[in-house]
Order: C-alpha cells, then structure tokens, then sequence
C-alpha cells in the first residue's frame, strides 16, 4: 500500500478549535434561551399570568423550534447552509429585545416565537459542523458541543436573580450583545466549513447511505429512541420551568436562593452532557442509553418528599445521570441512519424542543389544578420508561474515521 493510500485512509484530526467555538456559540445560544426561561417569575408578576400562560409561553418557543429543526436539517443534508448559524443567533437577537421591550403577554409570545425559530436554525447545522471537526470521536465532539449549551442553560439562572431581578424586565436587552458576539463567531465557523469543502451540495441523484439493518428494525428503534426522549423531556422541563416555583413554594424560599439552586441543577446537567458522550465511545451508547434514564427512577421517586438539603442533593445526582443519555442517543441515531445527519439533529434536538414544551404546558396546566409539588409526584414515574432501552438493538462500535 502506498504513502499516498494511507495518508488517505488516515483518520481526519479532531480540529479542537472548531468544537471549542461551536460549543461557545451553543452556550451563548443557550444562555439566551435559558434567560427567558429564568425570567418566568418576572413575567409572570409583570403581566399577572397564570401557571398554564407560563406553560404555553414554554410550549410556543419550544414548538417553534421542534417543528422546524427537522427541515432545516433534511434540506442541509443536501445542501449544507454553514452561513445559516449567524442567521439564527440574529433571530434569537430580536426575540431577547422583543422580550425586552414586552407591553403585552403576545409580544412575549412573539419573543419567544423568535427565539425558537433562531434556535431551529442553529442547532442542525452547529450539530453537524460539530460532527465534520470530530476526528472520528463523535461521542467526544457531540458532549463538547452539547455541554457549551447545558453550561449556557445553568447560567441563565444566575444572570437572572443577580442581573435581570436587581433591574427589571427591559435589562433583557443586554444579553443581545451576547447574540452579536456569536454572529461573529458564527460567522468564522461559516468560514472554515466552507472553506473544507464540507459544504458542496450532494450531487443530484446521488443516493443516501444507508443502514445496514433492515428499515423495519430502524424504524422500530427510531420509535424505541423517541419514547426515551419523551420520558427524559417531560422530565426535565418539570425542573427547567417549574423547579424555582417549587422550591419557593414548599420551603419558603425567595426568588433569588431558587435560582441559585435552579443553577446547581443545571450544572449538574452538563456535568453529565460532558460525561455521556465520551464514555459511550468507550463503553457502547446502548449501555449509557440504558443505565442513564431508568436510573433516575430512584432518586426522582424520592424528591418530592426531601427535605430542603436532600432535594438539592438529589436534583444534583438526577442531573448527571439522565443527562449523560442525550449525547449518546444523537450520536446513536447518526449511526443508525448514516446519510442523515442533519436530519437526525435536527429532529432530535427539535424533539426536546416539542416534548420539553408540550410537557410544560400539560404541567402547568396541572399545576394550576392542583399544586407544584402534585406535579413533581406524577412525573417522578416518567424514568420508568427508560426500561425500553433494553429493545435497542447493537450497533457495534465504531472506528475512528473521517466524519460523515
């Protein structure tokens, strides 16, 4: 075999650089998106609303971004569109000032229309990019990526009870600076992956790769993949929406001290984003998959009856287990439907997305027909579902390769 046949073969490098960026740009993504979140009780003080108004704000932004995300990454499996990512922090700019600058509950609901639609571009086309930098280590590179969005999503909490409460509702508007830093990040990452020539149109004609198992068994575990996200989403919008509420309410906690343990929460959440991806290179995605879900159930059966220290605890523990799954269950996907990446991305990032929302709505909704504490009782069942991980089938592992 020549030189030239094995510099060829050779594995591409994981180019470090570009993963740090796109997961900074997640991040500041995330952190906007996690503001509005953190903002709830703001607005709900400001504009009288009700627990149900709160969920439909969480379902509005997360539908927006559930529905379209799929799209837009079944046409750039096509047609990649690298200088789309500035695009969609630009609309995220314009959802935090409409935000902002809110006088009524459907400006909100135009804000946060805004922020899904920026949200929907971003992620396929980052998720990818994320994917053509990996080396081969896509497990590795998904955690990066993904972990620069859980540490911007803990950080919403914080800026909130220590920048936003101190200065009321129109301080919003300083984090579109933010938005303004990754339009010019953004727009560098466009650069390189035009640049590398990942972003040609797949010639007309040419076929997709597939999987090499049979499309019945790739539907059926498509369906087997979507019911864990529904169990891990519903789950985690009971604390991304309503765990500030909660704890205010059952242990007479102001505002600020909840964020701050909204924050430790979410903390523990990229902890375990950071963890799941690299360990399923080592170990399989199906066995982190399983163990990463049901293994909540436990601890989630345990925390609406804890104690104030206890909860935090748990919440803590809860984090980094159910998040350790996502990573592995993207990268688990890409390698069941090979040629449709962004596709995949897309649908499953909008599913959690759609599913988060979808969940905070119908929560709200019983919130406001029973209690917080009610609603933290009946989903501490939802990691029950993760029994059906065992289903999946064996992909086997595989080798470090130029990423496709």
């Amino acid at each position: 075999m020549s030189e030239a046949t094995i510099r060829r073969e050779a594995p591409a490098p994981t180019v470090y650089p570009v993963l740090g960026a796109a997961g900074f740009c997640h991040m500041l993504n995330d952190t906007m998106q996690s503001v509005f979140i953190a903002a709830y009780p703001i607005f709900k003080g400001n504009f009288d609303l009700s627990f149900a108004q709160i969920g439909l704000l969480t379902l509005t932004y997360q539908a927006t971004g559930s529905l379209l995300q799929p799209l837009v990454g079944l046409y750039t499996d096509r047609r990649p569109l690298p200088y789309s990512l500035p695009f969609g922090m630009a609309s995220s700019l314009a959802g935090l000032l409409t935000l902002a600058y809110a006088q009524s509950y459907a400006m909100l609901l135009a804000g946060a229309v805004l922020l899904g639609v920026g949200s929907s571009v971003f992620h396929p086309e980052a998720s990818r990019l994320a994917r053509l930098a990996s080396g081969g280590a896509h497990g590795l590179a998904q955690s990066l990526f993904q972990v620069g969005g859980n540490a911007g999503s803990a950080l919403g909490p914080l800026l909130v009870a220590f920048f936003v409460l101190p200065r009321g509702q129109e301080s919003i508007a300083w984090f579109a600076l933010a938005a303004l830093a990754g339009i010019i990040v953004l727009t560098g990452l466009g650069h390189w992956y035009a640049r590398t020539g990942h972003a040609r149109p797949r010639p007309r004609g040419t076929p997709l790769q597939r999987s090499h198992l049979p499309p019945g068994t790739v539907r059926t575990t498509m369906a087997i993949l979507i019911a864990l996200l529904v169990s891990k989403w519903f789950y985690l919008a009971s604390f991304t929406s309503f765990y500030v509420f909660f704890l205010m309410q059952r242990f007479g906690l102001d505002e600020g001290e909840a964020q701050i343990f909204l924050f430790v929460f979410l903390a523990a959440v990229a902890v375990g984003t950071l963890v799941g991806g690299p360990v399923g290179d080592r170990i399989g995605r199906k066995t982190v998959i399983r163990w990463s879900i049901v293994g909540v159930l436990p601890f989630s059966l345990a925390l609406p009856y804890a104690g104030l220290g206890l909860t935090v605890a748990l919440s803590v523990v809860i984090g980094v287990v159910i998040a350790s799954a996502f990573s592995a269950m993207v990268v688990y996907a890409q390698e069941l439907m090979p040629g449709r990446v962004g596709m995949v991305s897309g649908l499953f990032f909008g599913l959690a997305f759609g599913i988060g929302g979808i969940g905070a709505a119908l929560m709200g909704v019983l919130a406001d027909h029973t209690s917080i504490q009610v609603v933290y009782q009946v989903c501490a069942f939802l990691p029950a579902i993760g029994i059906v991980a065992a289903l999946l089938p064996d992909l086997g592992r595989s080798p470090r390769a130029a990423p496709g």
